[in-house]
């Protein structure tokens, strides 16, 4: 019998209660958890009959109800096909606005350029701080698990593990709630040396797989990418007699197309400790060689969900700072409206 929308609603809070607390569940605590607006006496005729379809148990008399083996099959199979569904989709929209991303940023660089007349730069978005969103472990076959892990800024990673033999289905259910129960909404700092010791032990046999997927976890949330860099306007530099030197005209042309260089100053602006601070490096300040002759004014924008980057304009040591400053200013509040339009 397949269960309606109600049902199922009850029965999901009967499970997550009990995870939550280890005691049988009555109804006037799921009446507290549904979003039914039913009344205990209702709640209790849905039990009852979820009951006698075998998804959950009277322990004793007057007893709540607690989780059957098939209660804990219907909500972690809902569970994984609600993930599977979710991690295409994220996919599917990862890709869709890395494009328009892509599209955006290219657009911003050239316009800054064309209305400063200086060389611009801009940085893609990345994750900063990232937390743990959601872990699923499925079976590739006899000694292969995968390990999908989604962190903060809908990042993904997969991982695959080598196992001795391949795990039964109630394993992996059992693995999944243990992993998302225990990891969801963290961030490295908090998942202590004590929890991952309670989540071995709960896991017994399989403690060796729970270490190493909190490992891939560290690792998600660790990972370094190159920064995408967009840069635009380089040939600015020949409207200004001081850098338009043949040897430093060429130089700085060659870091911007080149790129080199401008991903540890991007970097290093972005980690300012202001966050969304105004950097201005004047001559021998700045760590890129190229341009010890020029000033090179950074700001750092940002997203949602922590995602953020850093915009960056180049120009002589006589450049218009105020306006500089207060383009970017105005640049920083504008750029999360222009993604939300584009997304």
């Amino acid at each position: 019998m397949e269960l309606d929308e109600r049902k199922r609603k009850i029965l999901q809070a009967v499970i997550r209660n009990y995870l939550e607390t280890g005691e049988p569940v009555g109804s006037r605590t799921i009446s507290k958890y549904t979003d039914l607006n039913l009344s205990s006496a209702t709640i209790r005729n849905e039990m009852a009959d979820l009951e006698e379809l075998g998804y959950i148990l009277q322990p004793h008399t007057s007893a709540g109800r607690i989780p059957s083996d098939k209660g804990y099959r219907f909500y972690v199979d809902s569970m994984l096909e609600d993930k599977e569904r979710e991690v295409v989709e994220m996919k599917e929209l990862l890709l869709e606005r890395q494009d328009k991303m892509e599209r955006l940023l290219q657009q911003v660089v050239k316009v800054l350029a064309d209305n400063t007349n200086y060389a611009t730069m801009i940085s893609a978005p990345k994750p900063q701080g990232n937390k743990v969103k959601f872990v699923q472990l499925s079976q590739l076959d006899d000694h292969q698990i995968l390990a999908v892990i989604v962190v903060e800024g809908n990042v993904i990673r997969n991982n695959i593990l080598e196992v001795e033999e391949r795990l039964s289905e109630e394993t992996l259910l059992k693995l999944n709630i243990l992993l998302n129960t225990h990891l969801n909404g963290l961030s490295l700092n908090e998942i202590s040396l004590g929890r991952i010791a309670a989540m071995k032990q709960q896991a017994g046999i399989h403690s060796d797989i729970v270490g190493r997927v909190i490992d891939a976890v560290a690792q998600a949330i660790q990972v370094e990418e190159d920064l995408q860099i967009y840069t635009s306007g380089a040939n600015n530099i020949f409207r200004y007699p001081e850098l338009a030197d043949h040897q430093k005209a060429s130089e700085l042309i060659g870091t911007f197309e080149e790129k080199s260089g401008l991903s540890d100053l991007l970097q290093e602006a972005q980690e300012d400790e202001n966050g969304r601070g105004i950097q201005v490096y004047i001559g021998s300040e700045s760590p890129v060689s190229s341009m010890r002759d020029c000033s090179v004014v950074t700001a750092t924008y940002e997203l949602e969900e922590g995602m953020r980057g850093t915009i960056g304009i180049v120009g002589p040591k006589r450049m218009d700072y105020d306006k500089v400053i207060n383009t970017l200013k105005n640049l920083q509040n504008q750029l999360d409206e222009l993604y939300k339009g584009k997304r």
